[in-house]
């Protein structure tokens, strides 16, 4: 008796350039509002602050004593390192640096996808490019991934590299290079990927932790030899100069220091209740990291310490909380639509489907934006606008509380290990 083997599932050629395609199309929206038809002096700000950097080494002007051009008149607020990688924007006139970074910016979102929801998209078969291309498209209407894109900013870079720091199975790329080494290039850009070093230590990770902070330690001294008078002015006196990173109460700051500069106390009482709040939220989000470590569940150890970058930090932009992006794929996990093997749920009872639609729905609605137009009514109530005002920092705390209430579903310990799975084509 013969068997026919069955046909391997192939991707159809086509899928990837329509996969292409359809998240070229999703950008479209941000890019039209904010490259095209956005006000030219509040044109890609930040990344013009980059390049400014760049242009201030290539003509021996002093990095931060320069300004961009008014109204802004931003300074550079990063380590002297960010300026070196950001030589290459001065190459370029500032037009085509801004759609260049945008597109690095969608890419790298789009990458951050593949790698935080390779769990979901491996199970899609032949269909990888456009279930990859379905997910990436809502997640460039989350606003603080828009919010990037308006400002030029690099966070999208940022998440995705500590994401493949962490992320097990190990990308193939980085196989022959040590984790940590990814963490500590991105501290050495901006200084709150350091958050994954505290995580490491509560791990005992002492070989990661070491190898991240040798390795910021390595590249800041490579610096400061390259640019001593830089390296110089920032590490004595703009790293400690909180008037450079602008008015720390506005809207924009959507960390719970920023809340209770714009509703709590002030003084000391204020800083004592951030204290507090700062220690519980940190021990119960480095524990619950800690747990899904032991689980080998790296994306979701990477969004519980992403949030806690920007819950814990005194200063979370908007556009900082890109690490949205990880942590709704880490809820939704490899089945979304069911709770177990064993028991197949109706896909809308399960709570990781709930949990990433919850987190998902929250922020591609712009609710700081509504509450300062709601605050601009004097005769409004007042209580509704700053609920929604600091609703990203509410958002960070549900996020968080539905990442451990996920990992509390009792289908959670009957599923195999979800970064065993085999993924081959995700670690080319």
């Amino acid at each position: 008796m013969t068997t026919t083997k069955p046909a391997p599932r192939r991707s159809v050629r086509w899928q990837w350039p329509l996969a292409v395609a359809v998240i070229a199309l999703a950008a479209v929206p941000a890019v039209l509002r904010y490259l095209v038809f956005w006000p030219m002096d509040q044109w890609q700000v930040d990344v013009e602050v980059y390049r400014d950097a760049g242009v201030s080494i290539l003509t021996g002007r002093p990095i931060y004593a320069a300004m961009t051009e008014a109204p802004q008149l931003l300074p550079f607020t990063y380590p002297p390192f960010a300026a070196i990688l950001a030589m290459p924007l001065a190459w370029l006139p500032f037009g085509v640096v801004g759609w260049l970074w945008t597109a690095a910016q969608v890419a790298a979102t789009t990458a951050i996808v593949w790698y935080a929801g390779w769990r979901l998209i491996s199970r899609a078969g032949p269909w990888v490019p456009l279930a990859l291309a379905a997910l990436t498209a809502p997640m460039l209407w989350l606003h603080p991934v828009s919010d990037g894109i308006r400002f030029g900013q690099v966070n999208a870079f940022m998440v995705l590299a500590c994401l493949m720091d962490l992320r097990r199975p190990r990308p193939g790329l980085l196989r022959r290079v040590p984790a940590g080494v990814l963490v500590g290039i991105a501290m050495s850009i901006k200084l709150t990927p350091g958050v994954f070093v505290i995580h490491y230590l509560v791990c005992r990770r002492w070989r990661e932790a070491m190898t991240a902070v040798g390795t910021a330690v390595g590249v800041t001294l490579g610096a400061w030899v390259l640019l001593p008078e830089a390296s110089f002015a920032f590490w004595g006196g703009a790293l400690q100069d909180p008037a450079r990173l602008g008015p720390n109460f506005g809207t924009s700051n959507q960390s719970m220091r920023g809340f209770l500069l714009r509703v709590g106390p002030e003084g000391v009482l204020g800083t004592v209740i951030w204290l507090v709040l700062v220690a519980i939220v940190g021990v119960l989000g480095f524990r619950l990291a800690r747990e899904l470590w032991q689980r080998d569940d790296s994306i979701g150890e990477v969004a519980v310490v992403g949030l806690l970058a920007c819950l814990l930090s005194p200063v979370a932009w908007i556009h900082h909380f890109h690490w949205v992006v990880v942590v709704i794929l880490a809820l939704l996990g490899a089945q979304p639509w069911k709770r177990s093997r064993a028991d197949a749920d109706a896909w809308w009872r399960s709570r990781r489907l709930v949990a990433g639609l919850v987190v998902g729905a929250w922020f591609l609605m712009r609710m700081p934006w509504w509450g300062i137009s709601w605050l601009n009514h004097p005769d409004w109530p007042e209580l509704p606008g700053r609920i929604l005002q600091n609703a990203d920092v509410a958002g960070g705390l549900v996020a968080l509380g539905l990442l451990w209430w996920v990992n509390r579903d009792p289908g959670v310990a009957a599923q195999v290990p979800v970064e065993r799975v085999a993924e081959p084509a995700a670690t080319t």
